[in-house]
């Protein structure tokens, strides 16, 4: 599993499932997904 951060989007590399599972993990930190771009 590999997650990329650019500067205007986010990237997710692996299996459905730990894509999923990586989504679920993040959607518990940040609401939106610009959130997480611009976030820490």
């Amino acid at each position: 599993m590999k997650v990329y951060r650019k500067d205007n989007s986010i990237v997710l590399v692996g299996k459905a499932w730990e894509v999923r599972a990586k989504l679920k993990e993040y959607g518990r930190t940040f609401r939106y997904v610009g959130d997480w771009i611009t976030g820490p």
